[in-house]
């Protein structure tokens, strides 16, 4: 039943993992929270924070469990789905990750395809491990469902239920569509990060300069370049296509600011500008 209390099994107790365990357990969805995590200390740590009930390994977690949730770096998670969907009976199984095509695309002919929902909390922040879990994290923002015409009903209407109940917006999209989406939304935000920060380090070689003189503007455009490098790239590669295009045009945008700087035509700069004003009608 949708409202039931379930054994939840989350597999990798980070960031994402850590903080979704917090709001199982507030919201009454789990009756039992197992915690599963290749990092010894790690698991240890969502114990002792009281993310989780208990850790286990995988197979025992998976026994116990009727969900189970994966939240691991997305190029283990090719691999990784098709071994949980072999290991399962009735379970329900759920990931947390940033690409969806090369991951439905690897179990689409599973016999066990339609006990898995494939979903993207948009959600997360710089940091991670299980002491990163933030109470509250995933409320008021959007959970993306991918191609849910795939999954089982009932696998389905629990994994809706269990975002709802913790004030998620669902929306739903067909992978690639997510994907191309989320490089332009999400991807790109944290290559620019990652990309200003090396120059900031490259060209400022005083430690206490950019310290002192760094404003709020320049800590929020460059606070994504602390996000973990063994989750991000197998995200930039797996949405390669995707990034690439969005690198190119974002490097054409910076082409036209250099160019108008250089030729000092400030007319055309302010109009640029304005230009980049209209997110305010999005974002506000």
């Amino acid at each position: 039943m949708i409202g039931q209390r379930k054994k939840i099994a989350i597999v990798g107790v980070g960031l994402m993992g850590g903080s979704l365990a917090l709001q199982l357990h507030e919201k009454k969805l789990s009756s039992k929270l197992i915690g599963v995590d290749a990092n010894e200390a790690h698991a240890r740590k969502a114990v002792e924070l009281e993310l989780v009930d208990e850790s286990l390994p995988l197979d025992e977690a998976i026994q116990e469990a009727e969900v189970i949730i994966l939240s691991i770096p997305v190029d283990k998670m090719v691999s990784f789905l098709p071994e949980v969907l072999n290991k399962i009976t009735t379970q329900i199984v759920v990931d947390l990750g940033s690409t969806k095509s090369q991951l439905i695309a690897a179990v689409q002919n599973h016999p066990k395809r339609g006990r898995y929902v494939a979903t993207h909390p948009m959600w997360g922040t710089e940091y991670s491990g299980p002491q990163a879990a933030v109470r509250g994290a995933y409320a008021d923002k959007a959970v993306i469902i991918c191609n849910p015409e795939a999954s089982d009903p009932d696998a389905l209407a629990w994994v809706k239920n269990m975002y709802t109940k913790i004030g998620m917006r669902l929306l739903e999209m067909e992978a690639y569509a997510h994907d191309v989406h989320a490089a332009y939304v999400s991807h790109i935000s944290h290559i620019t990060s990652f990309a200003l920060a090396n120059t900031v380090l490259e060209k400022e070689k005083e430690d206490n300069a950019i310290f002192e003189l760094a404003s709020a503007g320049f800590e929020s455009t460059v606070r994504l370049a602390k996000s973990s490098p063994a989750m991000w790239t197998p995200i930039f590669l797996q949405n390669r296509d995707n990034i690439l295009d969005v690198l190119t045009e974002h490097i054409a945008q910076l082409e036209k600011f250099k160019q108008l700087i250089v030729e000092q035509k400030d007319n055309d700069l302010k109009d640029l500008i304005e230009q980049a004003n209209q997110i305010k009608r999005i974002i506000k």
